[in-house]
């Protein structure tokens, strides 16, 4: 029996180191590019530099200032910030009253909200964007209330799942307390989905910072993030393309929600677990 655990950890072992490294190879690549110049990312992308093909930080300053970076990196953090604020406050009172209201419509609801997370985004991305134009959400303001309606299926089910499993006599002594229902969320409710509320926080942050599509489709060229801002300098002038500037720019893009995920994913296993597990 033991001999067999063993094979069987050695073997999953191996096949996650292998995944792993398929995951890591292309963003080593990308990292040891945007230290190479231009012509030789496109002789020899594979090399590492040497003295005639490095660049230094030649791409990096380059490619800040042709893209505007740091004012696609302020919206971005504007509509993130913002955009998951939104979620997990309103994402989490709607779980509470589904929890803890037993009726018919509570469970509609909540299966409308399960239903959400399997239905592709490209099937509603006309007809949002459409609606968006119409409804002038095609703004920075306006995209918050997007990326609320999008994100709020798998916050919801987390939030359900955690709630469920609070013992409901917590909030009856808060009540006979006196305390009204805004004041037993906030006091004693919030608090203690505070491990969940991270959770779906982080899960939201990596989605909206990362986001191209919704971006591009809604608010365009105006207010660009960082995503539309990379995407639009690989298309330089005459069909020439900047891929050491690219790939530096790359790699400052996901540096920062690596470094977040890194320092943050203790809380994400954690809320996950008895989000989802628990009730």
């Amino acid at each position: 029996m033991k001999t067999r655990r063993f094979v069987f950890n050695t073997v999953g072992f191996l096949g996650l180191l292998v995944v792993s490294i398929i995951w890591l190879v292309p963003l080593a690549l990308v990292l040891m590019n945007s230290f190479k110049a231009h012509t030789f990312i496109r002789v020899s992308p594979f090399a590492l530099p040497d003295d005639a093909s490095f660049a230094g930080v030649g791409n990096y300053v380059s490619g800040m200032g042709r893209t505007g970076f740091l004012i696609a990196a302020g919206w971005s953090l504007f509509i993130t910030v913002f955009s998951v604020a939104v979620i997990v406050l309103v994402t989490s009172m709607t779980a509470w009253y589904i929890a803890r209201v037993k009726a018919w419509y509570t469970t509609v609801l909540y299966y409308l909200f399960v239903f959400s997370m399997i239905v592709p985004f490209q099937m509603v991305m006309f007809t949002m964007s459409k609606v968006a134009n119409v409804t002038h959400l095609d703004n920075p303001l306006g995209i918050i209330v997007l990326y609320a309606g999008f994100g709020a299926g798998l916050s919801v089910f987390i939030f359900v799942g955690f709630i469920r499993s609070i013992p409901i006599d917590i909030e009856e002594a808060a009540m006979i307390d006196g305390a009204s229902a805004w004041r037993v969320f906030f006091t004693v409710i919030f608090p203690i989905l505070r491990p969940t509320a991270i959770t779906v926080a982080i899960l939201n942050a990596m989605w909206v910072w990362n986001d191209y599509l919704l971006p591009y489709l809604v608010i365009g060229s105006d207010y660009k993030t960082i995503p539309i801002a990379v995407q639009q300098y690989m298309t330089g002038a005459y069909g020439q393309k900047d891929m050491g500037g690219f790939m530096a720019m790359l790699v400052v893009a996901i540096v920062p929600i690596i470094v977040f995920y890194l320092t943050s994913q203790k809380h994400i296993i954690k809320g996950v677990a008895a989000g989802a597990v628990k009730g």
